[in-house]
C-alpha cells in the first residue's frame, strides 16, 4: 500500500467536513462561514469523536495564504475612490464605532485581568463588524436596496480600510511590546508613505503592462500573472515591516482600479474560496471546548458588550452623522456582530506570539453567537425604532430634528481652502515620489557608478541620473496649480491675495532646491553657495526645458488615464451613468436607459421614422448593443431588439415614454402561433404545370409564394439539393418548406 503525505489526508478530512457542514448550514440559511468554523471544531484534535487533523503545522500555513487570497479580494471589490463617494456619514460613523468597541474591549479584558497585549487585541477584534455576513443576511431579508443598507454598506467599507490600518499598527506594537505615542506616528507615516507610493507607481505601470500584453493573457495566463503580483506585493511589505495580508490588500486595490479588474476577480474567486474555507476551518480547529467552558462568563459578558455595544456606538454614529433616528437604530442593529477580521488579528496575535491562547476560542464564540442572532435584531430595529419614537420626550426628538435637519450649512466653495488642498496632496504625492527615486538611486545606482567609473565621473553620473529622473516630480512641485482657476480667480479677485500666492510658489520652488541640494551634498563635497547656486540652475532649466515639461505632462496624463479607465470602460458599456448625468438635475432633466424589447413594434425602425422626440419628448443621446456604443445617433440609425437606449427628458416625458414603450409589444396570440407553423412537403411536378421547364429563380417560387425549394427528387428517386439555376422537369418532385397555408397554395398550382 503507497504511504500517503499527512497533509493530503488532513485536506480530505477538511474538505470533506466543510464540504457537509456548509450544505447543512445554507439549508438552515446560515452563513457559510459558520459551517467552516464548525467543521473545523469536528477535525480538530479537541474532538475525540471524529476523525482529527495530524499535520496541523501545514494546515496552518495554508490557512496564512487563505488570509493573503481573502484580503486580495478584499482589494480586488474595494476601489479607493469609493472613500471619495461614501459621503460624511459613513466615516464618522465608521470611525466612531471603531474607536468606542476598541475602548470597550480594552476595558472589558481589564476588568477580568486580562494582560495588556491581550486588552489591546481584543479591543481591535471586537472592533469590526462582518461584511459577508451582513451582506448576506440583506440579502436573506430582501432587503439590500434600502437606504439604511446602504450605509451600513459604507460604513463597513471604510471598517475594512480602518482594519488594515488597525493590523499595522497592532504589528508595531506587538514587535515594540510597549505603547508610544511618537512611534506609533511614525508607523502611521511610513505606512502613508508607502501606501502613496505604491499605489501610485502600481497604478501608472501595471496598467500599461496588462494592456501591453492583452492579447496574450489567457484566463490561465492572467491568473498567473495576477497571483505573481499579489504574492510579489506580499514580499515587498513583509520587507519593509508590513503584513503579508497588507501587501496583498494593496496589490488587489490597485488591480481593482484596472479594466481587467472583474475578470480577475471571477478568475482569483476559486482560489479564494478554496484557501478562505481552509483559514476558517483552522480558526473552527482553535476551539476548544473545555476553555470555551472555563471561560463561559467572559463569553457572554463579552457577546452582551459586542451586540450592546455596537448597537449603542453604531446608532450614536449614525445620529452624530446627520442621519434621521430611524435610519441611525438600524444602522447600529445590523452590526451587532464580529466577523473575519476578529479571526485575522487573532491569527496575527498568536503569529506574533503576544497574544493568549485563550482569547481566540472566546473570540470565535462570541462570533458564532453574534452571527446566529444578527438577521433577529435587523428585524427587531424598525419595532424598536417605533417604540424609542413613542418613548422619547418631545424636546429630545426636537433637538434630533434640527440636529439631522441640515441646518448647520458649511461652505464649501472656498477657492482658498480648493486651492492649498489641492497644492498639499499635489506636493506630498510628488515629495513621497521624488524620494522613492532618490532612495533607488542612492541604493542601486550610485554604488554601481562608483564601483565602475574614477572618482569624480561616477558621483557626477550618479547625481546627473538622480536629478534627471527626479526631474519631472520637481517640475509638478513646483509649477502644478499655479495656473489653475482657483489660483488666477483669486489673483484677478483681490490685490491683497497675491502676496500669499506668490508665497505658496516661492515656498515650493525652496522645496525643490532644497531637494536638490540634498542630493549634492550626498554625492559631493561642495560648498553651500555653490551647491545653492548649481541647485537653482537646475531649477531654471526644470521650469523652462519643453522636454521635461512633456514628460511630466504625459506622466500624470498616463496615470490618470489608468485611474479613469475602469469608470470609462463601465459609462461606454452602459454600467454607469456618464458624469454629466448629475449636472442635468437642476435643469429638471434626466438620464434614463431602456431596454427595447424583443416583440417591440419600434424593432427594425429608424429613429427617424420613430420621432421620439416630436411624439413624446425625449432625446436619444447614446444606443448601446452589446459591447457596440453609438452616440448622438442619426436619423438612420434603427433601433433593434434588446438595444439599450440613454436618453434625456423631463421627468414627465420619461413617464409617457415609458408607458408608451411597455404598450408598443406584439405579443401573438394562438392564431398567429397556428399560421407561423412551418411544414415540409413533397409535390410532384406535372407537365400541365406553368413551372415545367423553368428554372427555380425563373419560377419565383420564393418571392410570390414565400416558400423554399430544398431538394429535388428524380425518377430515379435520387435526392439533390437545389439550385437556383436548376430547370425543374416533368415527374421532379419538389422538397418545399414554408408556412402551411403557403405550401398548401403552391401545391394547388402544380
Amino acid at each position: 500500500m503507497s504511504h500517503l503525505a499527512p497533509l493530503i489526508a488532513d485536506l480530505a478530512l477538511i474538505l470533506i467536513c466543510a464540504g457537509v457542514m456548509t450544505l447543512l448550514l445554507k439549508k438552515l440559511k446560515q452563513p457559510l462561514v459558520l459551517g467552516y468554523i464548525v467543521a473545523g471544531f469536528l477535525a480538530s484534535p479537541h474532538m475525540p469523536y471524529t476523525p482529527s487533523v495530524v499535520d496541523t503545522a501545514n494546515i496552518q500555513l495554508w490557512a496564512d495564504i487563505g488570509v493573503i487570497f481573502l484580503l486580495f479580494a478584499l482589494g480586488l471589490e474595494f476601489s479607493f475612490k469609493k472613500i471619495m463617494k461614501v459621503g460624511v456619514s459613513a466615516v464618522i460613523a465608521a470611525c466612531t464605532i471603531i474607536f468606542c468597541m476598541t475602548f470597550l474591549g480594552m476595558m472589558v479584558g481589564l476588568s477580568f485581568g486580562w494582560k495588556r497585549m491581550d486588552c489591546i487585541f481584543f479591543g481591535g477584534m471586537i472592533a469590526m463588524s462582518s461584511t459577508t455576513i451582513i451582506y448576506k443576511a440583506f440579502e436573506d431579508l430582501g432587503i439590500l436596496k434600502k437606504q439604511f443598507a446602504n450605509l451600513v454598506l459604507s460604513i463597513l467599507i471604510l471598517e475594512d480600510i480602518l482594519a488594515i490600518l488597525l493590523m499595522v499598527m497592532l504589528s508595531t506594537m506587538a514587535v515594540k511590546n510597549n505603547f508610544e505615542g511618537m512611534e506609533m506616528l511614525q508607523s502611521i507615516g511610513k505606512l502613508g508613505f508607502f501606501l502613496v507610493l505604491w499605489f501610485i507607481v502600481g497604478l501608472y505601470l501595471i496598467p500599461v503592462f496588462l494592456k501591453k500584453f492583452r492579447k496574450l493573457m489567457s484566463d490561465e495566463t492572467m491568473l498567473i500573472v495576477t497571483l505573481g503580483l499579489c504574492f510579489g506585493m506580499v514580499y515587498i511589505a513583509a520587507s519593509t515591516g508590513f503584513s503579508a495580508a497588507f501587501g496583498a490588500f494593496i496589490m488587489g486595490s490597485i488591480l481593482s482600479e484596472t479594466i481587467d479588474a472583474e475578470r480577475i476577480e471571477r478568475l482569483v474567486k476559486p482560489a479564494k474560496d478554496l484557501f478562505g474555507a481552509i483559514f476558517f476551518v483552522s480558526v473552527g480547529m482553535m476551539v476548544d471546548p473545555g476553555m470555551i467552558l472555563q471561560y463561559i462568563s467572559p463569553i457572554i459578558v463579552i457577546t452582551l458588550a459586542v451586540i450592546l455595544g455596537q448597537a449603542l456606538f453604531g446608532t450614536t454614529g449614525v445620529l452624530i452623522s446627520g442621519q434621521p433616528l430611524k435610519t441611525a437604530i438600524q444602522c447600529g442593529f445590523s452590526l451587532t456582530q464580529i466577523g473575519e477580521f476578529a479571526f485575522i488579528i487573532a491569527s496575527l496575535g498568536i503569529s506574533l506570539h503576544v497574544t493568549s491562547d485563550f482569547l481566540y476560542p472566546i473570540v470565535v464564540t462570541v462570533s458564532v453567537i453574534t452571527t446566529f442572532l444578527t438577521p433577529y435584531f435587523i428585524k427587531a430595529a424598525e419595532p424598536f425604532s417605533d417604540w424609542a419614537d413613542r418613548k422619547m420626550p418631545d424636546t429630545w426628538k426636537l433637538l434630533i430634528e434640527k440636529y439631522t435637519s441640515g441646518t448647520r450649512a458649511v461652505n464649501h466653495d472656498s477657492l482658498w481652502r480648493s486651492l492649498i488642498l489641492n497644492l498639499l496632496r499635489i506636493t506630498a504625492i510628488y515629495s513621497i515620489l521624488t524620494i522613492a527615486v532618490i532612495s533607488i538611486s542612492f541604493r542601486l545606482i550610485t554604488p554601481l557608478c562608483m564601483s565602475y567609473l574614477p572618482k569624480p565621473w561616477g558621483a557626477i553620473t550618479a547625481a546627473v541620473i538622480t536629478l534627471i529622473s527626479a526631474a519631472p516630480f520637481l517640475r509638478a512641485i513646483m509649477i502644478k496649480k499655479n495656473h489653475s482657476k482657483e489660483f488666477t480667480t483669486l489673483w484677478n479677485e483681490n490685490h491683497a491675495n497675491r502676496l500669499p500666492l506668490v508665497a505658496t510658489i516661492v515656498l515650493r520652488f525652496l522645496l525643490a532646491i532644497g531637494i536638490i541640494m540634498f542630493i549634492m551634498a550626498h554625492l559631493f563635497k561642495l560648498s553651500v553657495g555653490l551647491m545653492l547656486g548649481l541647485a537653482i540652475i537646475f531649477v531654471v532649466f526644470i521650469v523652462f526645458s519643453r522636454h521635461m515639461k512633456r514628460q511630466s505632462i504625459r506622466i500624470e496624463q498616463t496615470f490618470l488615464q489608468n485611474l479613469r479607465s475602469r469608470d470609462q470602460r463601465a459609462e461606454y458599456l452602459g454600467q454607469k451613468s456618464p458624469t454629466y448625468a448629475g449636472r442635468l438635475l437642476s435643469k429638471d432633466l434626466h438620464l434614463a436607459d431602456f431596454v427595447i424589447p424583443s416583440e417591440s413594434n419600434w424593432s427594425g425602425k429608424t429613429l427617424q421614422e420613430l420621432n421620439f422626440g416630436k411624439t413624446y419628448g425625449i432625446h436619444v443621446v447614446s444606443i448601446l448593443r452589446g459591447s457596440l456604443r453609438i452616440n448622438i445617433p442619426g436619423g438612420s440609425n434603427r433601433i433593434f431588439p434588446m438595444d439599450k437606449i440613454q436618453v434625456i427628458a423631463s421627468d414627465e416625458a420619461l413617464t409617457r415614454f415609458n408607458q408608451a414603450l411597455s404598450t408598443m409589444v406584439q405579443i401573438p396570440d394562438a392564431q398567429a402561433y397556428e399560421q407561423g407553423e412551418m411544414s415540409l412537403k413533397q409535390l410532384l411536378l406535372t407537365a400541365t404545370s406553368h413551372f415545367c421547364q423553368k428554372s427555380i429563380k425563373e419560377s419565383s417560387i420564393r418571392e410570390q409564394y414565400r416558400c423554399f425549394v430544398i431538394g429535388i427528387e428524380h425518377e430515379d428517386h435520387s435526392l439533390r439539393a437545389a439550385h437556383p439555376n436548376d430547370i425543374l422537369q416533368d415527374g421532379d418532385v419538389l422538397w418545399v418548406v414554408g408556412e402551411k397555408k403557403d405550401v398548401l397554395l403552391l401545391a394547388e398550382q402544380m
